[in-house]
């Protein structure tokens, strides 16, 4: 019979060497930035579909300072709004009279104002604004009757879904 004398020392000095590799390699690559994902463009909607004036310009004040900072950085952005239920009552100046979504003291009082914010945010800073067609006709609201700039959607809730889906942030102002 034979017996094989093996020396194990030249088998742990592998198993030690391969450990050490695959160690180097682990931490070197955890030293390496994250890989940029292909879309650099800052996505994000929010969603309008409440009636509290004070609300909506904390809103608008939240998008313009997101976007102010998206601008000095020197970083494109997708920034949207969709408008959904009471959202309805800041695009348009109709009274809405005989609505759930009438008019009230606070609105009658600062929509002068929320109209002008809204609109600088839409044609200076690119922000797009969206509105959902059930609302709309669900009080009859004439499309003339919805301000500039404001692009009809099926469904505003559906929509905000599809935009989720295409990778953007979704917001909402508490």
């Amino acid at each position: 019979m034979i017996k094989r004398l093996c020396n194990p020392l030249p088998r742990m000095f592998m198993a030690m060497l391969v450990l050490w590799t695959v160690g180097s390699l682990n931490a070197a690559a955890a030293d390496q930035p994250a890989a940029k994902p292909k879309d650099e463009v800052a996505k994000v909607v929010y969603h309008a579909d409440f009636a509290d004036p004070r609300r909506f310009s904390a809103m608008l004040a939240n998008i313009h300072n997101m976007v102010a900072t998206y601008q000095s950085e020197l970083k494109e952005y997708d920034v949207r709004i969709v408008f959904v239920s009471y959202g309805i009552r800041f695009v348009t100046q109709d009274k809405l009279a005989g609505t759930p979504f009438a008019e009230d003291a606070a609105l009658k009082q600062r929509r002068a104002e929320l109209l002008a914010r809204l609109a600088t945010l839409r044609d200076t800073e690119g922000v797009k604004l969206e509105l959902c067609e059930i609302t709309r006709e669900a009080v009859r609201l004439p499309r003339e009757k919805i301000i500039p700039g404001v692009t009809s959607v099926p469904s505003g809730v559906v929509r905000i879904v599809e935009l989720q889906h295409q990778g953007f942030a979704y917001l909402k102002v508490e």
